[in-house]
């Protein structure tokens, strides 16, 4: 009987285990001159929440200062943070919106 653990020429094969890829939080910061309504607006429409997640979420954001808009790896998050930037921006918002690893 041969050992699972050997291969055909019987050098011993090694498990090698696969390591998630590091997850990481999108914040959106509260700052007193963005209006909620286009906070709701970019967790709708950049971050897929519901209108009334999104709502609840930004009612977070404006009480504790700051909110989680979602957890993705590392590209996902890089390119949310900059979407967010640009509609700010470009709205004339000064919106802050950064990431941290999980």
């Amino acid at each position: 009987m041969t050992d699972p653990r050997q291969d055909k020429q019987g050098d011993i094969l090694e498990k090698t285990k696969t390591e998630q890829p590091k997850r990481f939080k999108v914040l959106i910061h509260n700052d007193d001159y963005t209006s909620m309504e286009f906070v709701v607006f970019v967790l709708t429409n950049v971050f897929r929440h519901t209108p009334a997640s999104a709502s609840r979420l930004m009612l977070q954001i404006h009480r504790s200062g700051l909110g989680v808009a979602g957890v993705y790896s590392k590209e996902i998050a890089e390119t949310r943070v900059e979407q967010t930037v640009e509609l700010a921006r470009d709205a004339g918002h000064p919106l802050q919106c950064t990431m941290e690893p999980e």
